[in-house]
């Protein structure tokens, strides 16, 4: 039985059951990482100890060390509520292939047989996306941002960062990050199943660039132009490798 052969209870049913194994999994992974919660903490806090400048020669990317600011806590309950957090983050990160798997299973039924042998390439492309988002995120943007954010201060400023809103600025943007690098994955789907053309793309780019930045504005925890542009500027290149492998993909299904 396919999808549109379904009645409403059986897909809720079925969405059900998944969002049921995915909780299972996300809530086993919680409990194994919160033992863990000290040393995914002081990972975290390896962005506030480098500081990375684009420079003329190569890398072109320089990463210095320096000395970290210390966090402090504003409530008795915060760095509690951080340490939970930091956890069921890194428990939904790792349990990414499930949750691929998952979200697979569910649009399945809709699929015809030959589209169905694509769940493994699915599985891996989009898990191995999402990781390769958060740490672009982690290794590059996070400390670029902060330098520069934290290059404000003055001898009449000196920061003073909650150990809660610094742990909430660096995970909603590794998992922003790790979203919006599934954009060429989903150009890919859209194109492979007839919904939009490669070209269509490509003529509509510049509304592709008004979105990004939107989007930028809107997954960015600060609401700055500069955080806005750091998150713009990737999703803007991800369209366009997006539209180079669609047409790849394109021309392989029109010469089938």
């Amino acid at each position: 039985m396919n999808h549109s052969e379904m009645p409403l209870i059986e897909h809720l049913k079925e969405l059900r059951k998944r969002i049921l194994i995915v909780v299972s999994f996300v809530g086993m992974a919680f409990i194994v990482l919160f033992n863990y919660s000290d040393k995914l903490y002081k990972l975290l806090v390896f962005p506030l100890s480098a500081e990375m400048r684009i420079i003329s020669t190569r890398p072109y990317l320089e990463f210095t060390e320096k000395k970290a600011i210390s966090l402090v806590f504003l409530a008795p309950a915060e760095a509690f509520w951080m340490y939970m957090k930091i956890s069921m983050v890194a428990a939904v990160v790792v349990t990414m292939p499930v949750i691929f798997y998952q979200v697979w299973r569910f649009i399945s039924p809709g699929l015809v047989e030959r589209e169905k042998k694509y769940i493994v390439p699915f599985v891996f492309s989009s898990s191995f996306l999402f990781l390769a988002g958060a740490a672009f995120c982690f290794v590059v943007i996070l400390p670029f941002a902060l330098t520069f954010l934290l290059g404000y201060k003055s001898e009449q400023m000196t920061p003073m960062i909650s150990v809660g809103s610094y742990m909430d600025f660096c995970l909603k943007f590794i998992l922003a990050f790790g979203a919006v690098f599934e954009l060429p994955l989903a150009i890919l789907f859209m194109v492979r199943f007839g919904f939009i053309t490669p070209d269509t793309l490509a003529k509509n780019r510049k509304f592709a660039v008004l979105a990004a930045f939107i989007v930028g504005a809107v997954l960015t925890p600060t609401p700055d132009a500069f955080n806005q542009t750091l998150m713009a500027i990737p999703v803007i290149v991800l369209y366009e490798i997006g539209i180079l492998l669609a047409r790849i993909i394109y021309r392989k299904g029109k010469n089938a």
